[in-house]
């Protein structure tokens, strides 16, 4: 692939969310005006100085700009960040928070060292005759991702995260990422996948996130249900979790025959909450 495909620079958050940009990281400095947007179920708005660091667009719905609103956003594919990211595990708790809230608020210091950055990798794109292009680009969105790591640790806290507690909580949300979670939601089968007990997984996992690892669980569940309800002419659909939802007016509930088998197959008879999420709420699942 061409540099210029690996890094893309536009300065409208046009196609965000779409196909588009789908296998690109989203990294968008507001230089002036709001912007309000539905992320992960939530109503956010980025305002003049906040970075935005978006790494699943498919989160990002109903985006609003302000007639004022200006910003530069340069896209980088999920391989090129991989190669570009420093050896420094503080990029998976960013990760997991940025997953809840992509929106960085920066002070004078670090929106004008991020406006610099955000300049740096634009010039070294268009070298289009630098005999180490490809190096060149690795190295400069290599010291955008280090600033990226300082902002947020100056936001919330440095934690020294063990290498292997790293290893286990990537292994974790890459089953995650590749839909696992449709077929699979209980801790103990990804804690098997990873050669240790749920317990510990739980643990290492409300460790960097602050969460055990049913809530992730639970929230890529939920939104991948979300995102299969926004057609709003659908009354019936059936997830490839095997959970029927039904639409009745301004909520979406579980098809009551299902929930009851789904929760004695998943337990042998008992309960699970976690069978089927419950209710559609103002956009949101409860």
């Amino acid at each position: 692939m061409a540099e210029t495909e690996n890094i893309i620079i536009k300065d409208t958050l046009d196609g965000l969310g779409t196909d588009a940009y789908s296998n690109y990281l989203a990294h968008a400095l507001c230089l002036a005006g709001s912007c309000r947007l539905k992320y992960n179920g939530e109503e956010r708005e980025l305002q003049a100085g906040d970075l935005m660091i978006v790494r699943k667009g498919k989160l990002v719905e109903r985006i609003r700009p302000a007639d004022d609103f200006r910003v530069k956003v340069i896209y980088v594919t999920s391989e090129f960040v991989v190669l570009s990211t420093p050896l420094s595990n503080y990029g998976m708790k960013g990760q997991l928070a940025l997953f809840l809230n992509p929106i960085m608020k920066l002070n004078a210091e670090q929106r004008e060292l991020c406006r610099k950055d955000f300049e740096m990798v634009e010039a070294r794109l268009a070298q289009a005759g630098h005999h180490f292009r490809r190096d060149l680009l690795i190295a400069s969105v290599q010291m955008l991702i280090i600033d990226f790591f300082d902002f947020h640790s100056h936001l919330y806290g440095v934690d020294n995260i063990p290498q292997q507690s790293a290893a286990i909580m990537n292994g974790f949300l890459n089953m995650l990422e590749n839909g696992t979670y449709r077929e699979h939601r209980e801790v103990n089968w990804y804690a098997d996948k990873l050669c240790v007990t749920p317990k510990y997984l739980s643990e290492v996992s409300r460790k960097i996130s602050g969460y055990a690892a049913n809530y992730w669980i639970n929230r890529y569940t939920v939104l991948d249900i979300s995102r299969l309800l926004r057609d709003k002419s659908l009354t019936f659909v059936r997830n490839k979790a095997g959970c029927n939802l039904q639409r009745t007016n301004a909520s979406i509930l579980p098809a009551p025959e299902t929930v009851e088998r789904k929760r004695r197959t998943d337990t042998g008879g008992k309960s699970n909450p976690f069978a089927c999420p419950m209710r559609e709420r103002d956009g949101r699942f409860h």
